[in-house]
Parts: C-alpha cells; structure tokens; sequence
C-alpha cells in the first residue's frame, strides 16, 4: 500500500522537529520516517531504531551502494544522512501517510521523488538572531558547531522556494495549527 508523504525541512533550530512531534501526536494516520545517520548520538535521549537509524560509516556505504535509500547526503564531513527505501514502506504497510524531518536537501530530493504524493513544508525562522538563540538555548553546541550551523542555515534559507510552502515559526501555538491545517488539506486531496 502506498500513501502520502509530507516533508518538514528546515535549518537545524527552526522548530521542524517540534512540529513534526506535535502532528505525531495528534495525527494518528502518521507514521515518522526514521532516518539513518552515521553521527553519533546526543546524550541518553537519542534510541537507535526510534529517533534515527545509527549505522557505522561502512554499513551506510554498503546500504548505498546496495540502491536501498530513496535519498542520502554527507551533511556534514564524515556525518552522512539518509532515507531508507524500507522505511517508507514500513509506515506504508501500516496503513498511515508517511512523515519526514529531514534537512532541507534531503527535503527538495524527496520532493523530486514523491512529486504530487507530498507536501514540502519549509520551516522558517524570523532571523538569524532567533535561530542563533534557539541554538544557544539548546545547550549541544559549541562555538565551531554553532558557527557551521548558522553559515549552513543562511545557505539553505535560499531554497526556500523549492518547497510548496513556506511556514513562518515565529508563534509556535499558530506554527502548530498551520501545520495542522495544511495536513488536514492535503490529505483531503
């Protein structure tokens, strides 16, 4: 059985994540589509197999040369990021819409793959100064990290276009119900 896919792509910090976790729950026709990282994990929160998928460098290379992502990227060097084919298919064959929380290439390639069957939604903070603070905030970033995050964020703010929409996080409370309110249409399509 084959379903829908919505996207949520965003700069590290734009509050993706908090949406996509917000729609989980209130959603229960949504399925998350774990990803596959070679990083390690941060702190105790993070459980192989619920928030990513953690593989050794060498088990990536194999999965990619055995054709088995729909899409994967070295997001940062060494740290590489990916979609497994198979986990779109285990949300699918439970019957739910699949939703993603990917960086903002992977985001535009699973747009080119799914084409009319997703929703890409850009997640867009006010400024700079704001993602600079949410960062801060989170307390896991170095100055070098917090650095490379905020040059990344200024590039992939300009591919904002390849979404079909652009979702302002300036109040989280209306960022949630927007969120809603655009899966709600598109699974009504």
């Amino acid at each position: 059985m084959a379903g829908k896919a919505i996207i949520f792509s965003a700069p590290s910090g734009s509050g993706k994540t908090t949406i996509v976790h917000h729609l989980l729950s209130k959603n229960p026709d949504l399925g998350f589509s774990i990803s596959a990282a070679t990083r390690d994990k941060r702190g105790r929160k993070e459980e192989n197999g619920k928030d990513y998928y953690f593989l050794t460098p060498e088990e990536f290379k194999h999965k990619i040369d055995n054709d088995e992502f729909v899409e994967w990227e070295e997001v940062y060097a060494g740290n590489f990021y990916g979609t497994l084919k198979s986990e779109i298919e285990r949300v699918w064959s439970e019957g739910k819409n699949v939703i993603f929380d990917v960086d903002v290439k992977g985001g535009i390639n699973l747009k080119k793959y799914f084409g009319d069957k997703s929703l890409a939604i850009f997640v867009k903070v006010p400024s700079m100064e704001v993602l600079k603070k949410r960062l801060n905030e989170r307390g896991t970033e170095s100055e070098e990290s917090l650095s490379r995050r905020l040059f990344k964020a200024n590039f992939e703010m300009s591919f904002q276009d390849h979404f079909d929409v652009v979702l302002l996080n300036e109040n989280l409370e209306q960022s949630l119900a927007e969120a809603q309110r655009l899966y709600d249409g598109f699974k009504a399509k």
